[in-house]
């Protein structure tokens, strides 16, 4: 797994590749944690390059949805591929957070 983190005004993109599974999920939860409690509480993950996603994975984000609206912020999720969209679906994250078809979206869904 990989991340890149970049600002977009008042807003973090961790854009995330390749695969979040019980090996990987410790460290994006510390990236997520991280940027978090270093104010950056308003957070895009973009999972339009994960190619897998395990529960461990889900429970990352779970987390990282809690504790940015525990911090005064949110977490948006960008996501257009097919099979993480499909896990995302099935396991009740659109009932939990605001999910778009792109990172673009997901940025303007702040301003709205």
């Amino acid at each position: 797994m990989k991340t890149e983190i970049t600002q977009e005004e008042h807003i973090t993109v961790v854009a995330v590749t390749e695969t979040v599974d019980a090996l990987t999920a410790p460290d994006l939860t510390r990236t997520l944690s991280q940027e978090i409690s270093g104010g950056h509480c308003n957070l895009v993950v973009d999972l339009t390059r994960v190619e897998f996603m395990s529960s461990a994975g889900l429970r990352t984000l779970l987390g990282a949805v809690k504790e940015s609206r525990t911090n005064g912020g949110d977490l948006r999720i960008a996501s257009m591929n097919p099979g993480i969209d499909k896990v995302l679906k099935m396991s009740g994250f659109y009932n939990v957070a605001k999910v778009f078809p792109s990172q673009a979206e997901a940025l303007t869904s702040f301003s709205s």
